[in-house]
């Protein structure tokens, strides 16, 4: 009796890679191409406004016919004290990018940048003693 003979496998060929799609269907957004940041930010030759990802920015006013569309942007966003960190995350910018924005925006004194309110990480101990005495009371 002889053993069963074993057939070499050969490597098929890799089936073409499908076409890409004619546009967006329907609900889709169309593929939107970036533009250099540099065109974005314009000029960098002042230096930047002190900025944290938590700083509120508010709008004074709408926007002038001369801004441009992401300066627009900002100011329609910021109707309402919006943070540096949700407007680059609404206008798909980095945080470089929106930081030169911001401060063209500030300069122009189109917007107002304001510090978050900090709160004390502890409260005073006097304070806590006095609240569980007065709650014991009852």
């Amino acid at each position: 009796m002889t053993p069963p003979q074993r057939k070499r496998r050969r490597p098929q060929p890799l089936p073409p890679p499908p076409p890409p799609p004619a546009g967006p269907a329907d609900g889709e957004q169309p593929r939107r191409y970036p533009e250099r940041l540099y065109t974005i930010a314009g000029t960098d030759g002042g230096g930047r406004a002190e900025l944290d990802l938590v700083t509120l920015i508010v709008a004074h006013s709408a926007p002038p016919p001369s801004a441009s569309p992401e300066e627009a942007a900002v100011l329609r966003l910021c109707t309402a004290p919006l943070s540096v960190a949700e407007l680059s995350a609404y206008l798909n910018l980095p945080f470089s990018a929106m930081t030169v924005l911001i401060t063209e925006l500030i300069t122009t004194e189109l917007v107002q940048a304001r510090a978050p309110i900090v709160r004390k990480a502890v409260a005073d101990r006097s304070i806590l003693e006095a609240v569980m005495h007065g709650l014991q009371r009852l």
